[in-house]
């Protein structure tokens, strides 16, 4: 491979506030800075072929966030929140039928009556069209891969990947030196488990006195049903089966407009048994004679997949850092028993915006915005996330049912009384620390695709529009191979090949030797294996700029 020190400099560019990620806590940054001061130079990067592309989730809306940012959007003709919701519904799903809970039963934070179902990809795209015109220069195509900083150790920019990069790691004929892009302040907004986030927790510790990071993985389709199945405005939420009660996870369904569903499912990633598939649970779940009526003579139009931040408020890092801050699922405000951190995500970008703001007026630059991490647990996010803190953890400990229970237990009198029989509890291990070997479990037996209903993951990863060009490093970095094949293989069975939604890896025989397939060309940059792998020995990095989805209308 070249060294470094034989390539062109990379050209640099100046700004105030330099912003990575383009979703919504990224773009409410953006926004909101060039309100305060119109005349601060901000610019946006996000990897994706163009806002939105890699941007997926449910989504039900809590409009908090974006009546403080945009207060006249409702005004607006083009805005994206076209459905409110007019119904909402639990269920808990039994292997032939279900039960639906009484609404009085569900604490008044479960309600989403007032909320919208959206595209969050959509609403980006929406929000990235009044950020440009404040102002702001946004990068769509631009991966940030590396962290810049000062000779004191602080945060003084990033730089993008360098293009065209052939396999074996040189320079090919289309070869482009990245850009360095230079801040007063940096502001992270990658998303959950963002790599360069990672870089930053680990090198200044921001996790120290915290509870584990935790995550599920979030599959989602959407699908175009008949008229007769659709019922706009609806948010059906459910969980059980087909998942054991040890098993952490639920389900949804967003009726849209357009006779447009959202159908996804979510399995906690803490689970034990290797052999567990989340991507076939999904598709067994749409089976469940409570969910399938819906979907009957529809077509599943896209696919996609996430890691969802599911810590909440044990598990938030410390924000602030010399020269930047944390913002949106980079840090973790995820909503769990509400499936909802967009809110939070935007109303984060919008107090890191403020004392930024405030910072450079008072003509400091790369030192460290302590008030972004002083200020957020007493903020509307704190208390979002506090009222609800005990709910993973109660739900890991005691199973579904009992932690279900428990945890609405919990949320009433966090309700009622302002605080929680349980304290604050822990969430113990890591999620790659929670698999157990395959000696312990049995395989599953899942059903084979009747491609109507239930499908692929290949047929499924195509409908993603999912691009990378062959003929680069691969993005997902095996620290160890030696490793992956004497645990990942013969301790875990192979767990890699199961938990991935987009079918990356693979174990195949060959020369009489297990070998280790990474089809990266697949990925979807969902991250659930940077999380899951046993021995953390799988670094997910950003691949050339542009790549990976395309979501649509995600």
């Amino acid at each position: 491979m070249t060294d470094t020190t034989e390539l062109p400099e990379r050209e640099s560019m100046e700004f105030d506030v330099v912003i990575v990620g383009g979703g919504p806590a990224g773009l409410s940054a953006a926004i909101r800075l060039k309100q305060l001061n119109p005349e601060l130079s901000v610019v946006v990067l996000e990897k994706g072929a163009e806002v939105g592309a890699h941007i997926l989730s449910g989504a039900v809306v809590d409009p908090i966030g974006i009546d403080r940012l945009l207060p006249d959007w409702r005004d607006e003709a083009d805005h994206p929140f076209k459905t409110e919701v007019k119904d909402d519904h639990f269920l808990l799903l039994g292997p032939a039928g279900s039960v639906r809970l009484p609404n009085l039963l569900m604490p008044p934070l479960m309600n989403n009556h007032g909320n919208y179902i959206v595209s969050l990809g959509n609403v980006c795209r929406w929000l990235a069209g009044h950020a440009e015109a404040l102002g702001v220069e946004i990068y769509p195509g631009f991966a940030a891969t590396e962290v810049l900083y000062n000779d004191e150790g602080a945060v003084i920019g990033v730089a993008t990947g360098d293009m065209g990069i052939e396999k074996n790691g040189e320079p090919g004929p289309n070869y482009t030196r990245g850009m360095e892009l230079h801040g007063k302040y940096v502001l992270i907004g990658e998303g959950v488990r963002g790599s360069l986030a990672k870089q930053l927790i680990a090198k200044f510790d921001l996790s120290r006195d915290r509870e584990p990071q935790k995550f599920g993985i979030g599959i989602k389709e959407l699908w175009q049903v008949k008229p007769e199945n659709h019922k706009q405005g609806l948010v059906q939420h459910s969980f059980g089966w087909p998942l054991g009660m040890k098993t952490g996870g639920g389900s949804f369904l967003y009726h849209l407009e357009d006779n447009l569903v959202a159908v996804g499912f979510v399995v906690h990633l803490n689970y034990k048994n290797p052999y567990l598939y989340p991507f076939e649970e999904f598709q067994r779940f749409k089976t469940h004679p409570s969910i399938r009526t819906t979907f009957e003579g529809g077509k599943r139009l896209s696919y996609g997949a996430r890691a969802i931040t599911e810590g909440g408020w044990q598990s938030v890092p410390k924000l602030s850092f010399p020269g930047g801050a944390l913002i949106g699922c980079s840090a973790g405000f995820v909503n769990v028993p509400r499936i909802k951190g967009s809110h939070n995500a935007v109303l984060s970008g919008m107090m890191a915006a403020d004392r930024i703001a405030a910072a450079i007026a008072d003509g400091r630059a790369n030192d460290e915005v302590v008030e972004i991490e002083t200020d957020w647990r007493s903020s509307d996010i704190g208390k979002d996330l506090k009222r609800v803190r005990n709910v993973k953890p109660l739900w890991s400990k005691f199973g579904t049912a009992v932690g279900v229970a428990l945890g609405g237990l919990d949320m009433w009198t966090n309700q009622l009384f302002g605080l929680s029989l349980f304290g604050t509890l822990k969430h113990g291990k890591t999620d790659a620390a929670s698999l157990e070997p395959a000696s312990k479990h049995k395989k599953i037996d899942y059903p084979k695709p009747d491609g109507v209903l239930t499908f692929d993951r290949l047929s499924s990863v195509f409908l993603s529009n999912t691009n990378h060009e062959e003929d680069q490093p691969v993005h997902l970095k095996v620290k160890d191979m030696a490793l992956q094949v004497s645990s990942e293989h013969d301790i875990y069975a192979g767990p890699s090949t199961r938990y991935c939604p987009a079918g990356v890896y693979e174990w195949v025989e060959k020369d009489g030797q297990e070998t280790y397939v990474i089809n990266a060309q697949n990925c979807v940059h969902c991250k659930t294996c940077d999380i899951k792998d046993p021995n953390q020995n799988i670094n997910w990095v950003p691949p050339q700029g542009g790549e990976g989805p395309v979501y649509p209308n995600m």
